[in-house]
């Protein structure tokens, strides 16, 4: 592989005291685009995430090896003296550190950004915490589930007439994890110009806050706190889920030019010229009797009929698919979003491609996801230039 090719990334060393989702999957994200990433794990625990499951692949729980590919575990014990000192020199030649332990924690064992940037000015330090690095809940303990209720995405999923529900993937923690990764990508671009570099404090909660569209736009506009609207849109209709003869199919006429062209296609001309219905505004103001009218017109054909007669004039239109026909859908084969790769226990594992294809600088899975400390020699050989004996005295005190 050229120089060019071998990731976008390719050269950064990330130190990574992540664990749970979010910041391994912003790991994850840095390693798939070429950065060295060095797991940091605790000897004989590791990663929450590891003992996530069933499903188990072999012994490794599918949880884990969906968000930790690209990457090397090493074990330090950092409730030791020389488990922090070990750290704090992986630090002084780290171009990245990301940690997402509760505030505060870091300056306890000594390695807080100030004392770090002492020993490496060139150092970017990313903190991603449930509610950030100061204020009145900065103690508070945060999951994706906790993030959900207390941001107010809870309160807008859902049925109308049901209980408030939570997003099926655990997207506060996928989103905050994608935002960290941009920040710290953009953080080593200006470090390219200034040669310094600085701290990212983000949070879980922030992340939701910001992704609050447009619910949270509507409210700030209008003053109404907005509710459940099922699998409508507060702001577009038709633009939800319909039941068909034999299943489901959403439909997303989010244009006026969609929708008219929706209205030929289902043999309904007219509702285009309805003043009910001419405009959007106007569908949202009586969106009941549209609805209805389009509820019992898709109950009179099967969904593949549907998918065909509306795609071919052109309207966003998708059958709601389960996940294994997700895995099987062409365009996704095609995308190269299916991977298997070889582990050295689990054997063939099957996983998510990268959704990101660069033409000079490809993301790429170089490594499994790693067994429980299994490059801990080799990243503190190669780091820090240890010798095999030291290496050895080490793991005798049961520092690593």
């Amino acid at each position: 592989m050229s120089e060019a090719n071998k990731g976008a990334l390719a050269g950064v060393r990330v130190l990574d005291l992540t664990r749970a989702l979010a910041g391994p999957y912003c790991t994850m994200f840095l390693g798939d685009m070429g950065a060295e990433i060095a797991k940091i794990e605790q000897p004989n625990v590791g990663d929450d995430s590891r003992g996530w499951g069933p499903p188990f692949v072999g012994k490794e729980s599918a949880y884990f090896l969906a968000i930790n590919r690209n990457k090397k575990s090493l074990t330090i014990d950092m409730k030791t003296d020389q488990g922090v000192e070990l750290v704090r020199r992986l630090a002084s030649k780290a171009d990245v550190l990301i940690e997402n332990f509760r505030p505060g924690t870091m300056e306890r064992f000594g390695l807080g950004e100030p004392a770090l940037r002492g020993l490496n000015p060139r150092l970017i330090y990313a903190s991603l915490s449930g509610f950030g690095a100061d204020g009145p809940m900065k103690d508070w303990p945060g999951y994706d589930l906790i993030m959900q209720a207390w941001g107010g995405f809870m309160s807008i999923t859902g049925r109308p007439d049901g209980e408030p529900t939570k997003v099926a993937v655990a997207i506060i923690d996928i989103v905050a994890g994608l935002m960290l990764g941009k920040a710290i990508a953009a953080a080593l671009f200006a470090r390219e110009r200034t040669g310094i570099g600085q701290r990212i404090d983000t949070s879980l909660l922030e992340a939701e806050v910001a992704c609050l569209i447009p619910y949270g736009s509507d409210y700030l506009a209008s003053g109404k706190v907005p509710g459940r609207n099922g699998n409508a849109h507060p702001n577009i209709v038709p633009y939800q889920s319909f039941n068909t003869r034999d299943g489901y199919m959403v439909v997303g006429a989010a244009s006026e030019g969609n929708w008219l062209r929706l209205c030929q296609a289902i043999e309904r001309p007219e509702l285009a010229n309805d003043p009910r219905f001419a405009k959007n505004a106007q569908r949202v103001a009586n969106r009941k009797e549209l609805i209805d009218i389009l509820t019992d017109l898709f109950l009179k054909r099967d969904t593949i009929t549907w998918i065909r007669l509306l795609g071919e004039a052109g309207i966003p239109c998708a059958p709601v698919n389960t996940i294994d026909r997700v895995f099987s859908e062409p365009q996704v084969l095609h995308r190269e979003m299916l991977l298997e790769i070889e582990h050295p226990t689990a054997g063939k594992v099957r996983m998510a491609g990268m959704p990101l294809k660069f033409s000079n600088t490809p993301a790429s899975v170089r490594l499994p996801p790693p067994l429980l400390g299994q490059h801990t020699e080799e990243v503190l050989a190669s780091w820090l230039g240890m010798g095999d004996n030291e290496i050895a005295e080490l793991k005798r005190k049961s520092v690593t």
